[in-house]
């Protein structure tokens, strides 16, 4: 393959393993390499990495990409990170500080996903500061203010020595170029910056109880921000040699990895539905649900508005799924006939179905009685409960593998049934939503397209490039580079549509009786609470 010159390196830091791609400046893929991350799970809700575990995958995925493009170092014209929003602690030196109750300093890295600092979330909504309008009423224990209150509650020798505390995305640009600058999109999305008026609230701080991070400007945690894609600085030496590319390539401002995926995604539909009509879902191991607009919209439950965290001019609204990749796959590890099959399981299921029903309208119809909730993780959005549980309704004593199908096909229509409830929510508030974009794992699940189409009655459109976040993370190289002027215009150029998914109106029926079953079993968990509650009494 000729390579031309000005590509453009995308690095992709998710749960388990960091992805890179080369792109062209049209958005075609060069090359890619993958590496994996380790994951440490001490205790109970307690999800820890390491950032130098994190670089080290960085730069052998980056060569690897570089290498199966036949791309040289001075043909890289720009970079672009995305990572999940896992909270960095590093000292003034730059080394790493635990973040761990076994004071492992090589451990610094509370993930995403870590759920221990649920009463801290609740002590800081109870403060009702006005902040909190701007993370949908509430903010969640993934989110950096609920973890850094627990840091200073359990961990003080950490809380003393830590001298900076990253999102990951910024981790990775501040590693890459020296420059201690925080993006917009991670600190507005997880830190409650208000991006609207380019400034943190220091009485917010002093009323979560961690008044420490005001110090200097609020150095600690971000004294300069840029907004997505511009430029932070050039690439140093030192990284430079890890990432085996040229000193001095520029870097653009990060990216959440979810929001990467939005930039890579949201172009994908026909240009005849407005980009504010439009909701992207990047799905794998959660999925998230974002939609831009330049109108503010409050939506209880649903993160943000959060201004020009993704495009430049426009709010951003961001809800989710907390467990859905994990869901499913989850599901299907308990049931006793997916013993043996994990590998291609999702094609065998498909080839079951398709067996016991080959009318997809017939198929869809062999979940009539099971029912399942999949906030096995909480709910995010709309409801911003930590708290809630799964639940099943319909469960026998089957073991076979017609059974295991049923249950595949009823996991991915209660995802769709949680998509709907957000997209219901948004629509409450104003807010139209007409196309899903979808990328992640889960968009190559035609099952998984099909129930979202057929559940929520719109089209599903999917990129003509599958790794998407990716996409969107090279397209903030494209911008720091000058390759592209702006953020539109390299999602514009750099984004091609793919294929779509229509609603089969056949099934209109069903799924909304199957998702009225599903907001009653959320409403029913709250019943068996109560009578629990009032059961367990201490007297």
């Amino acid at each position: 393959m000729s390579t031309p010159p000005g590509a453009l390196l995308g690095v992709d830091v998710g749960t388990g393993s960091v992805r890179a791609g080369l792109f062209s400046a049209g958005g075609v893929l060069l090359g890619r390499g993958e590496q994996t991350i380790e994951i440490w799970r001490p205790a109970p809700d307690h999800v820890e990495q390491s950032s130098n575990d994190i670089w080290s995958a960085v730069c052998a995925a980056a060569r690897g990409a570089r290498e199966q493009a036949g791309v040289t170092a001075e043909m890289v014209a720009g970079i672009g990170f995305d990572a999940t929003c896992s909270l960095v602690a590093l000292d003034d030196g730059g080394a790493p500080v635990a973040v761990n109750l076994d004071g492992d300093d090589n451990r610094n890295v509370i993930v995403w996903m870590d759920h221990r600092a649920i009463e801290d979330a609740a002590a800081i909504d109870a403060t009702e500061h006005p902040v909190l309008r701007f993370v949908g009423g509430s903010v969640s224990p993934e989110m950096q203010t609920p973890k850094l209150r627990w840091v200073k509650r359990h961990l003080p020798d950490t809380w003393r020595r830590a001298a900076r505390w990253f999102d990951l995305a910024d981790y990775l640009t501040f590693r890459a170029t020296g420059a201690d600058d925080r993006s917009l999109c991670t600190i507005v999305c997880k830190w409650t910056y208000l991006g609207h008026e380019r400034r943190w609230d220091e009485s917010f701080f002093r009323a979560a109880g961690i008044d420490e991070l005001c110090r200097d400007g609020f150095a600690a945690i971000g004294a300069r921000v840029r907004g997505p894609g511009e430029l932070i600085g050039g690439l140093g030496a030192a990284a430079a040699q890890d990432l085996g590319l040229r000193p001095g390539t520029p870097v653009g401002a990060s990216l959440i990895d979810a929001h990467a995926g939005a930039l890579g995604t949201l172009g994908a539909a026909h240009e005849s539905i407005l980009v504010d009509r439009r909701l992207a879902i990047i799905a794998g191991t959660s999925a998230c649900h974002l939609a831009v607009s330049t109108k503010r919209f409050d939506v209880d439950g649903v993160w943000g508005p959060y201004w020009e965290a993704l495009l430049p001019d426009h709010w951003l609204t961001e809800a989710g799924i907390s467990a859905s990749g994990s869901f499913l796959d989850h599901v299907l590890r308990s049931h006793p006939a997916a013993r043996g099959m994990q590998n291609g399981i999702f094609g065998l299921l498909d080839a079951r179905l398709r067996a016991m029903a080959p009318d997809p309208a017939a198929a869809t119809r062999l979940t009539a009685d099971l029912h399942l909730q999949p906030n096995v993780l909480g709910n995010r959005a709309p409801l911003a409960d930590p708290g809630l549980t799964g639940g099943v309704s319909g469960w026998r004593l089957r073991d076979d593998p017609d059974d295991l199908a049923r249950w595949y096909l009823a996991a991915l229509q209660a995802l769709a049934y949680a998509t709907r409830h957000i997209v219901d929510a948004l629509k409450d508030a104003g807010k139209p939503i007409d196309v899903l974009t979808v990328c992640g794992g889960s968009a190559t699940n035609a099952w998984w397209l099909k129930s979202h189409a057929d559940a929520l009655g719109m089209p599903v459109a999917v990129p003509a490039e599958p790794d998407a976040v990716l996409l969107g993370s090279a397209m903030l190289g494209a911008t720091a580079a000058g390759i592209h002027p702006s953020l539109e215009a390299a999602m514009a150029a750099m984004t091609r549509a793919g294929s779509q998914v229509l609603p089969d109106p056949r099934v209109t029926a069903y799924h909304t009786a199957k998702y009225r079953v599903y907001r009653k079993m959320i409403d029913d968990q709250a019943g068996y609470a109560k009578l629990m509650a009032t059961a367990t009494r201490v007297n």
